[in-house]
């Protein structure tokens, strides 16, 4: 069965057999699978850890120290920083986190000194539900470090693998740089925190206003004196955006990398047709256009994580959307391979978190912030 079924079914009975009272604290199994044959309900509790701010020095393009502090290989890893060669391209650097396999990006106009923020993640350690702030701290160190103003932090969509770091940026930038970014995404939002936030029990106190601005399709904003566009890129998810910044496209979780193909269409409201459109409106972009993916998930002992290829470079090998493959082709394809896709690893805790737009759950009485999972019963019910 497909992963919208498993979620919607399994959360219509999350929403009937919790209660927000409960006592029962428990963590999720670190082989379960999304919802399938979810009977039974309980929560979890985030456990309260500070920041770390006693951080190495970030330089452009390389956050070792990072991997280093959480025990993972940095062997395979290649972030970089382009640096801008006209007045209106910007300067990218590009951050690599390897556990979610997430791209995350500083977007800079160097004759301003202004940036924006795309798709910042949270450290989430599933086995103690800890939160920490490692890979955030490292964006703000290279924000630190460049003499950067940030205005932006844009969302491409509610990410369903890892937890955004939107609202813990946002805080932290106000206090370094005396303002608060606005943090921003695409217009349909409110769909997706409404479905969400139901089955999952977010009373809407807490989703309701976590964006500061919702960007309309084709929206013009800008980044210091640079202009960028907000696309609409459905697929993947029917609120996702992507943004044009010069001769860049930041996709977030619509193309990836030619011999991955494409992002899974299977969440609430996702469309292979969509999905499809979505990315031949990406391949109709000139050939000199950098497309810069949102995950990268490349073979054991193979080539090493890659932020970007050119549209000349996908028309000709993008397994999934070059040229000459039609939409009937690409929907057979999707379809099926999604129907044997496993469900993410943080699934309830990142849509729990990122329809919030990256805040924590408002604390109960006693002072604890929980989290609602289903829980995945193998036996028959008692």
């Amino acid at each position: 069965m497909s992963l919208q079924y498993h979620i919607t079914s399994c959360l219509k009975q999350l929403e009937t057999s919790l209660s927000l009272t409960s006592s029962v604290v428990t963590r999720p199994s670190t082989h379960a699978r999304c919802f399938s044959s979810c009977r039974v309900s309980s929560l979890c509790q985030i456990p309260r850890h500070r920041s770390l701010h006693t951080r190495s020095r970030v330089s452009s393009g390389n956050s070792a120290s990072i991997n280093r502090s959480k025990g993972l290989s940095i062997s395979s890893r290649k972030p970089f920083t382009t640096v801008s060669s006209s007045a209106m391209e910007p300067t990218i650097h590009s951050e690599f986190e390897p556990d979610t396999g997430t791209w995350q990006y500083i977007v800079a106009d160097s004759s301003t000194m202004t940036a924006a923020i795309i798709d910042p993640v949270l450290d989430f350690d599933r086995t103690s539900q800890s939160l920490t702030t490692h890979t955030a701290d490292a964006l703000l160190a290279l924000v630190k470090e460049k003499g950067y103003k940030v205005d932006w932090v844009l969302e491409t969509h509610v990410h369903a693998d890892h937890l955004t770091a939107a609202s813990y940026l946002q805080k932290r930038l106000a206090e370094q740089q005396g303002y608060k970014p606005s943090i921003a995404i695409g217009k349909r939002i409110g769909q997706v925190q409404r479905f969400f936030g139901k089955r999952y029990g977010v009373p809407e106190e807490q989703y309701e206003v976590v964006f500061d601005h919702l960007l309309e399709d084709d929206e013009q904003f800008v980044i210091g004196s640079i202009q960028a566009t907000a696309m609409h890129l459905p697929g993947h998810t029917p609120d996702h955006m992507g943004y044009k910044v010069g001769d860049n496209v930041f996709c977030g979780d619509s193309v990836f990398h030619a011999d991955i193909g494409s992002a899974r269409c299977d969440f609430p409201g996702g469309s292979s047709e969509s999905l499809y459109s979505s990315g031949r409106k990406l391949l109709s972009l000139p050939d000199n256009v950098k497309i810069w993916t949102g995950h990268d998930y490349p073979p054991k002992d193979g080539r090493s994580p890659q932020a970007y290829m050119t549209v000349h470079d996908h028309r000709e090998q993008n397994k999934h959307l070059k040229d000459g493959i039609t939409a009937e082709e690409f929907v057979a394809m999707r379809n099926e391979r999604d129907a044997g896709l496993s469900a993410p690893r943080m699934l309830h805790q990142s849509l729990q978190i990122n329809i919030r737009g990256g805040r924590l759950p408002s604390p109960t009485p006693d002072g604890h912030r929980m989290l609602r999972l289903p829980l995945d019963i193998k036996a028959a019910e008692w």
